[in-house]
């Protein structure tokens, strides 16, 4: 990752720049940007926003489980097409995790399509990075979303962990 790249929590000045960042990806399920201005200022302490010049270039959005404190899910990673390549992705999760682990959270947990291989391939040299192991389950079928025109593939669980600093 190069050195121009400022990592920080996100702030509602964001929400419109990691919409815009996600939409293009035309990979993301895109959510509205109401839900981007309410992550960045909801969940700040569980994402992560890197910079340049100022302006957004990629996001890490996560919670934490209410039903599993020690797990964060990491609802999207998103890198612009600028910055991709230069492993910008990797090093979000690695700072967010850094902050993450020092309140407890034991687990990363995030859902990925099965044709999603980019994405896989991330989260895998996370746990290699983290020396974790790395568990997929399916979560959620196809039928298990709405039957509203579009077709949604199934989402497997993966599930990392456990983690500490190293």
């Amino acid at each position: 990752m190069s050195a121009k790249h400022l990592i920080d929590s996100p702030t509602k000045a964001d929400g419109a720049a990691l919409w815009r960042i996600a939409r293009d990806s035309q990979k993301l399920d895109l959510n509205t940007p109401y839900a981007y201005l309410l992550w960045c200022r909801d969940f700040a302490d569980t994402s992560v926003v890197a910079k340049v010049d100022g302006q957004a270039v990629g996001f890490v959005i996560a919670y934490r489980r209410p039903v599993a404190p020690d797990a964060a899910l990491v609802w999207q990673v998103a890198v612009d097409a600028s910055q991709r390549g230069q492993g910008l992705a990797g090093a979000l999760l690695d700072e967010l995790f850094t902050r993450l682990v020092g309140q407890g959270v034991r687990y990363l947990e995030t859902t990925v399509t099965p044709d999603n291989e980019a994405s896989i391939r991330t989260f895998a040299s996370f746990a290699k990075r983290w020396n974790a192991t790395m568990e997929r389950t399916e979560l959620f079928a196809s039928s298990d979303f709405p039957a509203d025109g579009e077709w949604h593939e199934q989402e497997d669980l993966y599930r990392i962990g456990p983690l500490s600093v190293q």
